[in-house]
C-alpha cells in the first residue's frame, strides 16, 4: 500500500476528566478538533503551558492490556520513551520564542516547515512523538475484543469491503513500514477514510505529509513498542493490537 493510511485519530482525554466528560465538554465548546491542524483545544491534554509541555497520566494501569501488551513494555514505553519526547521537545523550545508567540496554541507542532531551522527537526521528531503517543494511549483499552459499530463500522465496510478486510489492509501496511514509524487510519478533509503510514514520529496532520487527515486510529510500529514481548515478530504484535483497540473512542473520533 506504499505510503497510504486510513483515517482516524485519538487524543489523550485523561488529564483530569474521564473520556465521556472530555467528549461532552469539547462538543459543548464547538471544537471540531478532529480535522483542524490547530491544537489550541489540546492545551489541557498535551499539557501545554507557558513553561512547555507535560505528559498526561496513562488512563489505565501498565498491566491493564495483558496478555497482549505486557506491563513492562507499557511502563518503559510510557515512562521512558514518551517522557523523553516531552523532555526533548521542551529542551528544543527552551531557547526559542515559540511558546510565547503561540499564545497557548500548539499549532507549530504541525506547521513544521515554518519553524526556525535550528529547532525544526527536533520539534518534528519530539513534537510528533508527543502528539502520536498522547493519541495512542487513548486508542487502547483494557476492555478487550471490542468491535467497531454504528457509522464507523458502516464506513469501514463501504471503504474496504468489510471490517476484516480493513484490519487485513491496516495490518499489511503496518508490516510494510521499513524501520520505525506508524500506521494510521485517517479521515481526509472530504470525510474519506484512508490507510497511511508515516516514518519515525511524523504526525498525519504535519504540513509536509503527502496525504493528510485526522488520525482516528494509529499503531506504533517502532521496535520499542513490542520488542520485549515479541522480539522481531512485528506481525504477532500487530495481531495482538486488534484485541486491545478502543473502538468506542475510535467511533467517537470518527463521528466528530
Amino acid at each position: 500500500m506504499g505510503n497510504r493510511f486510513v483515517t482516524d485519530t485519538v487524543y489523550n482525554s485523561k488529564a483530569i476528566m474521564d473520556r465521556r466528560n472530555f467528549l461532552s465538554q469539547t462538543a459543548a465548546a464547538g471544537i471540531f478538533w478532529a480535522l483542524l491542524p490547530e491544537f489550541s483545544w489540546a492545551k489541557p491534554f498535551l499539557g501545554l503551558s507557558d513553561a512547555g509541555f507535560t505528559q498526561a497520566p496513562l488512563p489505565y494501569a501498565f498491566d491493564a492490556l495483558e496478555p497482549y501488551f505486557d506491563a513492562r513494555t507499557m511502563e518503559i514505553h510510557y515512562s521512558k520513551h514518551h517522557a523523553a519526547y516531552v523532555k526533548n521537545l521542551n529542551d528544543a523550545l527552551a531557547s526559542s520564542k515559540l511558546l510565547a508567540t503561540a499564545s497557548g496554541s500548539a499549532d507549530f507542532l504541525t506547521q513544521v516547515q515554518t519553524l526556525p531551522e535550528n529547532v525544526r527537526q527536533k520539534i518534528r521528531n519530539n513534537g510528533g512523538g508527543h502528539l502520536n503517543h498522547t493519541l495512542f494511549w487513548q486508542l487502547l483499552s483494557p476492555q478487550k475484543d471490542q468491535q467497531p459499530s454504528g457509522g464507523l463500522a458502516e464506513a469501514l465496510k463501504a471503504t474496504f469491503g468489510s471490517v476484516a478486510d480493513f484490519q487485513k489492509k491496516f495490518s499489511e501496511a503496518g508490516k510494510s513500514v521499513f524501520g520505525s514509524g506508524w500506521v494510521w487510519l485517517i479521515q481526509t478533509p472530504n470525510r474519506k477514510l484512508e490507510i497511511i503510514t508515516t516514518p519515525n514520529q511524523d504526525y498525519p496532520l504535519m504540513d509536509f505529509v503527502p496525504v493528510k487527515g485526522k488520525p482516528i486510529l494509529g499503531l506504533d510500529v517502532w521496535e520499542h513498542a513490542y520488542y520485549l514481548k515479541y522480539q522481531n515478530r512485528r506481525a504477532d504484535y500487530i495481531d495482538a493490537f486488534w484485541h486491545v483497540v478502543n473502538w468506542k473512542t475510535v467511533g467517537e473520533l470518527f463521528a466528530h
